[in-house]
């Protein structure tokens, strides 16, 4: 009984392992559009140059 009960945790741990993997992965797709985007419609600064659309 211990066995299947070990090989079920493990299948559930690799399961939320790679669904959090997944997750992940489209978050820093996301977030590589965005920033991307930021550098194509980022705004003019004074004097017709092109500004910092970040803060930091």
């Amino acid at each position: 009984m211990v066995p299947v009960l070990l090989v079920l945790l493990l299948a559930l741990i690799l399961f939320g392992a790679g669904f959090a993997l997944k997750a992940l992965w489209w978050i820093a797709v996301i977030v590589l559009i965005v920033w991307a985007l930021g550098f194509v419609i980022r705004p003019t600064a004074s004097g017709g140059k092109r500004g910092r659309w970040y803060r930091w």
